[in-house]
């Protein structure tokens, strides 16, 4: 199960910021190199575990690993990642390390629950659905650029500018991935179109188009969100666009993208700082 979500591919953009981060700070050796695969396992431990709760049945273009094998061995291989992270995290003897991964995860679980208490409400705010990914998304990204920084040994300064810069960016990662479930081609995504509707999850493009939309539409947006059903996605499709929803959520996600462009114009111009 490990392997089959481990080889279906995936961007890896989280252990990449750990090893880019180490290296802007121009650190040497492979403590970088164990962190990126610490963080990649948690990562893919969480994917195992939110294709269950979520129900998926496609991720990166292939089956999920619950939809092959089930829930609980799903599950269960989900606790064997962690628990495997936090192994490799012991014998890198690192107290701060330790913390602020155990920290990270913690966080990202908070999210996680928080996404379930909106799940069907559509009068989920803009600050909420926020709240939600900042810390289910946005924390591994911001853990992941900080660990890279503290392996490095820089000062704290250092160290929070690439958590700012790693929260921006994993932020905007999300928003576009949820507006990615509203615009974008099957083949391209990997994933069904609608999913994020049929699992009553109120985004971005979502919760805009509610607030512009008129009496009629919001009442079939509203309807299709608390019953999680597909049935009105071309509907629902043209009133984000009549809204100019999606233009919102990219400049949303836009402002992100500059914020944390903006904390990389602190530090040393390099390559690895052009690559972040």
């Amino acid at each position: 199960i490990s392997r089959h979500i481990i080889q279906s591919g995936g961007k890896r953009i989280r252990p990449l910021l750990v090893l880019l981060s180490a290296k802007v700070f121009g650190h040497k050796g492979d403590l970088s190199v164990r962190l990126a695969a610490i963080v990649e396992l948690i990562h893919t431990a969480t994917l195992l575990h939110d294709d269950v709760v979520d129900a998926s049945e496609l991720r990166r273009g292939k089956s999920t690993a619950n939809a092959v094998w089930g829930n609980e061995p799903s599950v269960l291989v989900g606790d064997y990642l962690y628990s495997h992270a936090f192994r490799l995290m012991v014998d890198m003897d690192s107290m701060s390390i330790m913390d602020t991964l155990a920290r990270s995860t913690n966080k990202i679980v908070q999210g996680e629950i928080k996404q379930l208490l909106n799940a069907h409400n559509p009068k989920t705010t803009e600050a909420d659905y926020l709240e939600v990914i900042r810390c289910k998304t946005g924390e591994l990204f911001k853990t992941s650029a900080e660990l890279g920084a503290m392996v490095a040994g820089c000062s704290e300064e250092g160290r929070k500018t690439m958590a700012e810069f790693g929260m921006q960016l994993g932020t905007a990662f999300q928003i576009t991935d949820d507006a990615l479930d509203y615009h974008a081609d099957i083949h391209k995504v990997g994933k069904n179109i609608g999913d994020d509707l049929a699992e009553g999850k109120p985004t971005l493009p979502l919760i805009y188009a509610l607030q512009k939309c008129n009496a009629d539409e919001a009442k079939i947006i509203e309807q299709s969100l608390m019953s999680g059903n597909r049935t009105h996605l071309s509907e629902i499709l043209q009133i984000i666009e009549s809204t100019q929803a999606m233009k919102y959520t990219r400049n949303v996600a836009q402002s992100m993208i500059t914020k944390g462009l903006d904390c990389l114009r602190t530090l040393p111009a390099s390559i690895y700082r052009d690559a972040l």
